[in-house]
């Protein structure tokens, strides 16, 4: 039994930077962000995961060696890791997405060596994951977070990426906690009004709603109230990839110890700030210097 599950495809990501002439490439997708900046928080997490016969064997063994349980990673044969192309603005505030290869869909099959866990994170990055799998995680944990943005994303023939409404509705009816960016909960719902659209999400039952604005910080509704979660400062912003995943991923890990909500997110914004300080999931430094931040936006910020 695991405090913490993260279904979702690993991925390969070279990541284009203005002040940079190459790509960096890294160890990518939601599932690694959000267990990683979970683990520093000393949550116990496992994934769930497929990739390819090109995936990095440096990859694993940095997740490995962070305490993550590698043991639902499929490596499929005759197959490709899902990599995407980042491209970013000059002022980090637009990427383009682009999709070269994805690895194959979790299957039912793939879950089946797992029994319990208090937390499943759901972090698809390109389709890889149904409502059938979302359904059977679900049965076997008590708290159900959905990142829907891989559900939200189709990709041309050139592996250029769009938005498009969520097909399948129902995982909102299984979620608890649903965490995305402005964009994906427009796609999710149809409005582009912030307020209207978080109202849509708790329609269906969803009990708490998060949702990420990059440097604005993030919102965050629970029990009919609305709450403004501030950004920490960086020391300097130098990549903003994972930020939202890493958000999540802290929040879960403060949520499953039952600490106060607001608390919880300003955990998640403070760990974001770290990971945005360089390129790649690792920069989030440890659990000291993120509550560290985490207790100056509670404090001064929230309380203040």
């Amino acid at each position: 039994m695991f405090d913490l599950i993260v279904a979702g495809h690993l991925s390969i990501d070279s990541i284009f930077l203005p002040d940079r002439h190459v790509p960096f490439t890294c160890l990518g997708g939601s599932a690694a962000y959000a267990s990683l900046a979970a683990r520093r928080l000393d949550v116990s997490v496992s994934i769930i995961s497929k990739v390819g016969e090109d995936f990095p064997k440096a990859y694993l063994w940095l997740l490995q060696k962070e305490g993550i349980d590698l043991s639902g990673i499929v490596n499929t044969k005759a197959a490709l890791t899902t990599h995407f192309e980042l491209k970013y603005d000059s002022r980090l505030s637009e990427r383009n997405l682009h999709l070269k290869c994805r690895a194959p869909s979790i299957t039912l099959g793939d879950l089946q060596k797992f029994a319990l866990a208090d937390a499943v994170h759901i972090a698809p990055i390109a389709n890889e994951i149904d409502y059938e799998v979302v359904e059977n995680l679900k049965r076997r944990c008590e708290i159900l977070s959905l990142d829907p943005q891989g559900l939200v994303r189709i990709f041309d023939l050139d592996g250029n990426m769009i938005y498009k409404e969520l097909q399948d509705k129902r995982v909102l009816e299984l979620t608890n906690i649903y965490k995305s960016s402005l964009k994906e909960i427009e796609a999710v719902t149809g409005f582009s009004d912030l307020k209207s659209a978080i109202k849509a999400v708790h329609d269906f039952g969803v009990e708490t709603v998060i949702v990420t604005l990059g440097v604005k910080g993030a919102v965050l509704s629970v029990e009919g109230a609305i709450y403004n979660i501030p950004s920490y400062p960086p020391k300097k912003f130098v990549d903003p990839t994972g930020a939202g995943d890493v958000f999540i991923g802290s929040f879960i890990a403060e949520y499953l110890r039952d600490k106060e909500i607001l608390w919880c997110a300003c955990v998640g914004s403070a760990a974001a700030s770290l990971v945005v300080e360089a390129a790649g999931p690792l920069s989030l430094g440890d659990k000291t210097e993120i509550f560290r931040r985490a207790r100056w936006l509670h404090e001064k910020e929230i309380k203040g």
